[in-house]
This record gives structure tokens, sequence and C-alpha cells, in this order.
């Protein structure tokens, strides 16, 4: 009787051949995807067979349409949405996720993931310097993250007023009071949909020109009403990466005996840096932080960090117990009782992985290294008098405007996507159409950075030439 085996070792080679020249190619590809959906609608949507296709073929197809459709947001060129790459030991980490295939819910179902999440929560709350006895939970991203931190604070809040909202609800609750920044970003509006309140109760606090909460403002709106009370400040303007002012916001918070929330997405990768931590003064002050890993810490997508100051309201909030699962009495750690989902793939591994390859000085200097190259994207383009900086780079966060145009900028912004030696958006700030230029990469130098500045400013030429065409021949 032969002996059936689950490794296809030719194919696992053939996907790495396939990956490694997908790597290779990042340096100096298109950054922006080169097939539109029609093509690649053309190239995989087949008939699926009665009997299954040859593995290779399938790999080989998908391979293929990833080099022409894929956006290469994995190169140190692309600036949108503040999206990370991914360290080689990040990435290398996660196909032994992948091969593993453990199902972190409880100890019980992956001994080897509980104990590599326990101690990069460690490992996070050292580098961040937070309280020592926050929960963490590693969740999806920046949206979860705010979501479960959201949910430990409804728990929190409710829980001292006398209210059980995991077992009553919110029907007949205390009324929550919830603040937030008229800045905020939005994964806060959709984790309020989540929870049951809604956007509309909602109390947006008056920002300033560079996007932070006013203390002035949020003090005299709290004095408005008393009871049940969370806000939610930001670290890390989505914007401008203007942080607001926490240590002021945290003060008032405690004077209101309020739930201070701060979505720090990004931007509380600062604290890791001695020469940027002042930014981040006074998060430590705060009840919860939501964070992504897959920003600044340069990890793989689908891996966020939701950490709660109180770990038993962390906890309450999250848990479920059920007679057939094989819990522990809280030595061991159930992933469970810290994030909604079950079952889930082993996100802490690439977070254990790359805070062991950097260590404290390693993570501190792409943080810095970023920042840096923002400030060198920043100088290079304001050199040309029709462009215009419109915020304080001192993150890694440009918002650039052209001719004080909105169809200018927003045209030269598409003529830079279509060129493809770098990728970046637009967005639209205090009424004015933006380009916004994120780095967030760990391997973006400074020819990179003078690449795609020439880039910009080129797309700038063509598209002022193109406008001042039809006025000529008038």
């Amino acid at each position: 009787m032969s002996r059936t085996t689950i490794l296809d070792d030719a194919l696992l080679r053939r996907a790495h051949e396939h990956a490694a020249a997908y790597l290779n190619e990042m340096p100096d590809r298109h950054v922006g995807a080169r097939a539109t959906r029609e093509e690649l609608l053309a190239a995989l949507e087949v008939p699926l067979t009665d009997d299954g296709e040859e593995p290779a073929a399938v790999v080989d197809a998908l391979a293929a349409q990833g080099a022409r459709g894929a956006v290469a947001n994995t190169g140190p060129r692309y600036f949108g949405f503040v999206i990370g790459g991914n360290l080689p030991v990040a990435l290398a980490s996660d196909w032994l996720v992948s091969t593993w295939d453990q199902n972190p819910g409880i100890y019980a179902t992956s001994p080897l993931v509980s104990v590599v999440e326990e101690i990069a929560r460690g490992y996070l709350l050292d580098l961040f310097d937070l309280p020592r006895e926050s929960g963490v939970g590693f969740v999806t991203g920046g949206q979860m993250a705010n979501f479960t931190c959201l949910a430990a604070a409804r728990h929190g809040v409710l829980r001292r007023a006398g209210w059980n909202v995991e077992e009553d609800g919110l029907a007949g609750a205390p009324r929550v009071h919830l603040v937030t920044s008229a800045e905020s970003h939005v994964t806060i509006d959709l984790s309020m949909r989540y929870l049951g309140f809604g956007t509309r109760a909602l109390l947006r606090v008056e920002s300033d020109d560079q996007g932070r909460m006013r203390p002035d403002r949020l003090r005299r709106l709290l004095g408005n009403f008393s009871g049940p009370t969370i806000i939610c400040a930001q670290a890390g303007n989505v914007n401008t990466g203007a942080f607001d002012p926490l240590r002021e916001i945290a003060e008032i918070a405690h004077e209101h005996g309020a739930w201070l929330h701060v979505d720090s997405a990004f931007g509380l990768w600062a604290r890791t840096s001695e020469t940027l931590r002042e930014l981040a003064d006074g998060a430590e002050l705060a009840d919860s932080w939501g964070v992504d890993a897959h920003k600044w810490l340069n990890v793989p997508q689908d891996c966020g960090l939701a950490i709660v100051k109180h770990a038993a309201d962390h906890r309450a909030s999250m848990t479920s117990t059920a007679a057939y699962l094989v819990q522990t009495s809280g030595v061991e750690r159930d992933s469970v009782d810290w994030v909604p989902e079950f079952s889930r793939r082993a996100r802490g591994v690439p977070v254990y992985a790359a805070l062991r390859a950097l260590g404290r000085r390693g993570v501190a200097q792409l943080v810095e290294r970023c920042c840096a190259r923002a400030k060198q994207m920043a100088e290079l383009l304001r050199r040309d008098e029709r462009v215009t900086i419109l915020n304080d780079v001192r993150l890694n966060q440009v918002l650039v405007r052209f001719g004080d145009s909105d169809d200018l900028t927003r045209r030269v912004i598409a003529g830079v996507q279509r060129e493809g030696s770098c990728w970046l958006g637009g967005t639209t700030w205090h009424d004015l159409a933006a380009m916004r230029v994120s780095v967030s990469h760990w391997a973006t130098s400074e020819e990179d950075i003078a690449r795609s500045a020439e880039a910009i400013l080129r797309a700038l030429a063509n598209e002022s030439a193109t406008v001042a065409t039809p006025s000529a021949r008038a």
C-alpha cells in the first residue's frame, strides 16, 4: 500500500519561482496595475471543469496575471493609502503561517501561536511604552482594531454605570456620549455603526488647520453633559499626519471620567523613535489604542493591533465560551478572549518575526527613514513655484496642491498614476483637492524619492501645457 503524501515539492518550487520573479521585478516595475478589469476577466474567468485542472497550470495562470493586475504596493515607490511593504523576514514567516495553517482561537488548537502572540504582546507594549498590563488582540487591521477597542470601551463605561451590555444589549441602557474629532477617520464612524450606536450620535469636536482636535472645544463640549462617555482622539491624521494634543485631551478625559481611545493606525509607531516620540506625548494616558502592523511594521496585509489598558474590559467584551471548547484558566493565552474571531490566520507570527529581526533600533530607524523621505519629497516638490505643500511635514504624510487648482491637481495625480514611476492617490482636504503622499515602505530610498518627485513634476509640466494650449489658441 503506497504512502499518501501531502507535499507537492515541484508545485511549491514553482510557486516560489513565480514569487521570486515578482519580487525581483518590484524595484523597477510600473507601480500601478498594467491590466484592466476586462483583460483580467478574459484571462482568469474560465469555465469550471468537472474534473479540475493541473495544479501547476492554475498556479501559472495566477502568477501571469499577478504580474499584470497586481499593484506594486510592496515596492519602494508606492505612496498610496499608508500601505506599508513587506519586510523579507515578515514575508518568510507568513509563508510558514500558511504552511502550518494553525487555528489560533484557543491554546488547545495551537500552543505555538498562543505562545508566539503572548511574547509579541510583551514586545509591543514595551516598544510603545504602554501600560504593561494591557490586553492585545491581533485583528485584521485598523478597522477591527478600532472596533475591538471601542467594544471594550462600551463594556467598560456601561459596566461602571451598572449595565451589562453583553447580556442586556443597548435597549434601555444608560446613554453613552460619543465624542470624536471633526477629522476622525471613517473607521471610527463604522465602528460606531457596528456597535449599535449609529453615526448620528457622534459629537464632533472642531479641529485646527492641521486636523488636530482642539482641547478648548472638547472641554466646552464635555461641560454640557455627564454620564458614560467615550472620547476618540487621533495619533496620525490620515491626510496630514498630525497628532491630536493627546496629553491635554487625556487630562480632560480623566477629569470627566471618560474613556479615551486613540485611533493610531500608523502614528503610534512614532513612540518607538527618540526623535519622533514627542509627537505622541501623552498617548500612554489613554485607555485603548488601535494600531496597524501592516502599515509601519511592514508585515503582510491582515494584521492590526487592538490594545486595551483595562484587560478585564477587553476580555469581557470579546470572549465566548462553549461546552465543546477546551479553554484555559488564564495561564495560557486563548486568542478568542481578545479578538472578534475564533478561526483566523496566525497574524502575530510575522509581528514576532519582524520585531525580533529588527530589534528596537531597527524599528525606530524604519520609522525615521520614512519620515526623512517624506520631508525630502516635500522639499523637492516645493522648489517648483506651482507647488504648494499644505501640511506641516512632521511625520510620513505630504499633502500637495498644484497651481491652486482642483482640476490641475487631479490631472497631475492621474498623470502620475498612468506614467507608473510611482503611485499615489488624491484626497480632499478642507475643501481643496490635494495629492496625498504616504511614505511607509522600509526600502524607500533617497533615489526612489528623487525619481518619484521628477515624475510628479513631469506630470505637472505636461498637464500645465495641456491646460494652457486651448487658451493660447483662443
